[in-house]
């Protein structure tokens, strides 16, 4: 059966490779601008990563500006992103216990909102907050979901 949302479609798409989960979540992403996959211990690693990529590309552009407690000058500067990875090479990256591909599409109100494919079962799901992406990674991943008005892979759609 052909695999229908695996598919890259944006510039900064990253494909999320989980290699283990216990006693934290830990494996290795890939994006378009780097020929190395970016290793990470601990989603909030992960996360951290994300958003450094996100800053350096200037895209989705945070819709909210950075606050400081005293009087900071920030300067954007424009990093050269030259293409590494084509949609092909990244697609044929798996993790040991899933894979997923993460399109972040907006970083509005301090959080993430776009669209989260598990390849393993070509799902495809939206969030609006790294929180409820972060949920759903772990729902695949086996752990119990808590709130029943949230997305769900066992959800019809």
């Amino acid at each position: 059966m052909e695999k229908t949302q695996c598919y890259l479609g944006i510039p900064n798409a990253v494909v999320l490779c989980i290699d283990k989960c216990v006693p934290v979540y830990a494996g290795r992403f890939y994006h378009h601008f780097c020929k190395d996959a970016v290793k990470f211990e601990g989603l909030s690693d992960l996360l951290l990563q994300m958003e450094d990529l996100y800053d350096d590309m200037r895209f989705p552009f945070p819709g909210n500006n950075e606050r400081h407690f005293f009087e900071k000058e920030v300067i954007y500067m424009e990093k050269e992103m030259t293409r590494a990875l084509e949609d092909d090479e990244m697609l044929e990256m798996h993790g040991d216990l899933g894979t997923f591909i993460i399109r972040v599409q907006h970083r509005q109100n301090s959080s993430w909102q776009g669209r989260i494919t598990w390849v393993e079962e070509d799902k495809t799901l939206y969030f609006r907050s790294v929180w409820e992406m972060v949920k759903l990674i772990e729902e695949a991943m086996g752990h119990n979901r808590e709130d029943e008005n949230d997305p769900s892979w066992t959800a019809e759609r």
